[in-house]
């Protein structure tokens, strides 16, 4: 069913803020990767990462940088959806680590470099909001993905006019420290999908996707062009989800079927550079496009350009994959110079044009077995 369409898409990346920005940097093949100038915390040192520039990047007022992404991200999805505010019984829907503990809960309040590794406060990201309804969802790396699909099932539900998802992601040396204890962080930038790729750049940004029924869309003139299809959003934990082929292709499939489609125009991967992950992506890819008869499938990922956002990662490949659908073209994968050989994909190293588009997957998995699946559609 294509019932729930996005009407609103708002990013910051490292390529600065807004959606724009951050397509025209990936259709010029251009990497934002480079040394880190404000973020010194162990065990960094000195690797490639993407950062928000200060000079065009929302900075806060005193409070965390975590909120002033996430704010500013959802400001500028709400405005892409032709709203100035959320309107009544909207549900919001933040994605991250753990929420920030309340004063008077008996717990001692996080310090300053805490806060940008916790979820962002949602008093600090919406506003004091009595009717604003907000849950948080915390699926590792999946996570916006996962909220996405939420948020389809309680809009088809009737549970609220419309849903935002809203997340956030900032460089600290807690996240930096997990990745790097399972040497996951490369010491170079990262390469998807490369034959010399040497593992992941981490990340920072915010992002926002609303979602509203098409009928509630159309009624009050916002776009209704781009349908989320079908979702498949699974917790399967023998392996680590980005290494688990099987598993990968099964939550694809999933995700086809929901959407009752039978082929595909694109997959925008999850694809981050590690060379046991991306092996076990491109396999379960190739996998599902024999089953759908595709000959030349066009696969990228974004995360050569901008880096892992982590939990939030999904909105930006959401926005790829958006735009992939309406102006008819793949962006590279940044960062890309010798793909891996395929069967029945193609790893752009350049602008592919992809004539009469409709359909495009979203791959998105994290630690913890967390395994999800996009399929949209323009309608």
């Amino acid at each position: 069913m294509s019932d729930i369409v996005i009407s609103g898409l708002g990013l910051v990346t490292p390529f600065g803020r807004g959606v724009e920005p951050y397509w025209r940097g990936l259709l010029g093949g251009r990497s934002a990767l480079g040394p880190a100038r404000r973020f010194t915390e162990p065990p960094y040192r000195g690797e490639p990462v993407g950062e928000v520039p200060r000079a065009a990047g929302p900075e806060p007022d005193g409070g965390p940088r975590k909120s002033a992404y996430a704010r500013a991200a959802l400001g500028e999805a709400l405005h892409a959806a032709g709203l100035d505010r959320l309107p009544d019984g909207a549900v919001v829907i933040l994605v991250g680590q753990a929420v920030l503990p309340r004063p008077g809960d008996g717990r001692a309040l996080p310090t300053a470099d805490e806060r940008e590794f916790m979820g962002p406060d949602p008093a600090e990201v919406l506003g004091v909001r009595p009717d604003l309804r907000h849950v948080h969802l915390s699926h590792a790396c999946a996570s916006a993905v996962f909220a996405v699909g939420y948020a389809r099932e309680l809009l088809r539900a009737g549970a609220a006019p419309l849903a935002a998802v809203v997340g956030s992601s900032v460089l600290n040396r807690y996240e930096y420290a997990s990745m790097d204890v399972v040497r996951a962080v490369g010491r170079t930038a990262a390469r998807p999908f490369d034959v010399e790729r040497a593992g992941i750049s981490l990340g920072e940004g915010g992002g926002a996707v609303v979602l509203e029924s098409a009928g509630h869309a159309r009624a009050r003139g916002a776009s209704a062009d781009l349908a989320v299809a079908g979702a498949a959003c699974r917790v399967a934990g023998a392996k680590a989800a980005a290494s688990d082929t099987d598993r990968i292709a099964a939550c694809m499939r999933d995700a086809l079927d929901d959407a009752s489609v039978h082929g595909l125009d694109h997959v925008h991967a999850h694809a981050t550079g590690t060379g046991q992950g991306d092996a076990a992506e491109l396999a379960a890819v190739e996998a599902v496009a024999a089953d759908c008869g595709a000959r030349a499938l066009p696969v990228s990922s974004h995360k050569g350009a901008i880096g892992h956002l982590l939990h939030i990662s999904g909105a930006p490949a959401i926005a790829a994959a958006a735009g992939m659908l309406r102006g008819g073209i793949v962006p590279p994968t940044a960062g890309l110079t010798t793909p891996e050989p395929t069967d029945r994909l193609v790893l752009p190293t350049a602008p592919m044009e992809v004539a009469g588009a409709r359909t495009a997957a979203v791959n998105s998995f994290g630690f913890g077995g967390n395994n999800a699946s996009l399929v949209l559609l323009r309608r």
